[in-house]
């Protein structure tokens, strides 16, 4: 039996000093972070959101193209022409040149011109255009949104799988020295003659089965730390110490309430509700090739043979016109084009119907979720306090001979038990929380 306790006496100072390695860095040498800190470095640091940022710039250049339809366009130009009479021949005389008066204008021809085009109406294409562009302004905005709510969620749900992997640690931790504890007092009482060897090697087994566990638990730690990090996009040897707890605020259930808010402001529901609005316009660019184009122009020119004498008044001139055009048949393109924005605007009315119920059963699973969780919270809070009382008497019981030794252990394990079940109905009820907020588009912050 001293080869025994010898054997786990080495066992257990190795295999805590081991686990205790990581709580050896000074506090003041790891990143202090909160939940809010998290989800702020996350959103900062997240090359998508980056990139969708950009996007948003794209989008309001495109708003600025479209808007500069509107305006006239200014040329101006100089050009130099050289004009000469071509040499011709026949088959009895020497080459000669042409008539020079089969071209007008100047020999040595310099022009200056100063112009300008409007359109006036293509039949409504270009306030079809605009008003795409400033949708698609808002269709970019809310895509950054929804993707700041996912990268939130994440960090939430890494955060909260954190701080229940510490607790599962501490838990975990506690078994473990309650079960040594025991197997040494089992012990002692053997060598008094008042235990037998079937309860030391019940013991001493029970702690050996309890180190696998935890060696578990301190891999989930180190895990999901490292993924939380990835997502911070901080190095992996940084230390980062969590300010939180592993603790819940309960929040009302009125899932109609919910599910209003969430056709409100889910970024999903908003963008299939602009993307219908943007059909529709495409609806009206189409149709523009049933009515008339009309275009004004206009300009000033001088001309002259000599670039020293062109600007006076014999050699100006100016122009003003409107041209209007209307297409007779184009092979039924336009009604092509019709037809093809008018089945868009259809598919675009049917995939918002689509997001509309996926967002109601959305709603309804994180309420059962929220639910769910809570029911196991309420039950094993209770639950906590009784173990803890079982777990007493047990031990009274064993001292006074009347308790077995497996009842001991039984009572350890189911106190253990009853408080990873208890950190995890507090994760489950987080992240489902985090979930509903997710859905209804809610960007906070909560540490509850």
């Amino acid at each position: 039996m001293k080869i025994i306790r010898t054997a786990l006496t080495i066992l257990l100072v190795l295999f805590i000093g081991a686990c205790g390695h990581c709580e050896e860095i000074p506090p003041d040498a790891a990143r202090q972070l909160s939940l809010k800190d998290a989800i702020d470095i996350a959103v900062q640091n997240n090359y998508p959101i980056q990139i969708q940022e950009q996007e948003i710039e794209y989008a309001r250049a495109n708003i600025l193209g479209a808007q500069s339809i509107y305006y006239p366009q200014f040329n101006t130009g100089f050009g130099y022409t050289y004009n000469n009479a071509a040499f011709y021949t026949t088959d009895f005389s020497p080459p000669q040149r042409k008539d020079i008066r089969i071209f007008g204008g100047y020999k040595s021809d310099n022009l200056f011109t100063v112009s300008a085009n409007q359109t006036v109406y293509n039949g409504g294409a270009n306030t079809a255009n605009l008003m795409q562009a400033r949708l698609g302004l808002k269709v970019q905005q809310e895509t950054l949104r929804a993707r700041r709510l996912d990268v939130e969620f994440e960090a939430k749900r890494l955060y909260y799988g954190l701080l229940l992997a510490y607790e599962t640690e501490r838990i975990t931790k506690e078994l473990l020295e309650n079960t040594r504890v025991h197997y040494d007092d089992v012990n002692a009482k053997y060598g008094q003659g008042t235990s037998s060897k079937f309860d030391v090697l019940q013991s001493y087994v029970q702690v050996s089965k309890v180190m696998p566990e935890l060696i578990k638990a301190q891999n989930a730690v180190e895990l999901i730390m490292a993924e939380l990090k990835k997502l911070l996009s901080i190095s992996q040897e940084e230390s980062v110490s969590l300010t939180g707890h592993l603790g819940y605020s309960p929040i009302g259930q009125s899932e109609g309430e919910y599910l209003q808010e969430a056709y409100r402001n889910r970024p999903e529901m908003i963008l299939r509700l602009l993307g219908i609005d943007i059909k529709k316009w495409a609806i009206e660019y189409a149709k523009a090739g049933y009515y008339p184009q009309v275009n004004a122009a206009g300009g000033y020119s001088y001309r002259s043979n000599n670039i020293g004498d062109m600007f006076n008044p014999r050699h100006d001139n100016w122009n003003l016109g409107v041209k209007a055009t209307l297409n007779v048949f184009d092979g039924f393109s336009t009604k092509a084009k019709v037809d093809e924005a008018k089945a868009k605007y259809s598919q675009a009315r049917l995939e918002k119907e689509d997001i509309a119920d996926q967002t109601a059963l959305d709603i309804k699973s994180a309420c059962l979720d929220l639910k769910k969780a809570k029911a196991i919270i309420d039950s094993q809070k209770d639950s906590v306090v009784e173990a803890k009382e079982a777990l007493r008497i047990a031990e009274v019981g064993y001292d006074n001979g009347v308790t077995a030794n497996l009842d001991v252990l039984d009572t350890l394990v189911s106190l253990s038990q009853v408080q990873k079940n208890l950190s995890e109905g507090i994760y489950d009820y987080l992240v489902a929380k985090a979930q509903l907020y997710r859905v209804m588009g809610r960007e906070v912050y909560e540490e509850g």
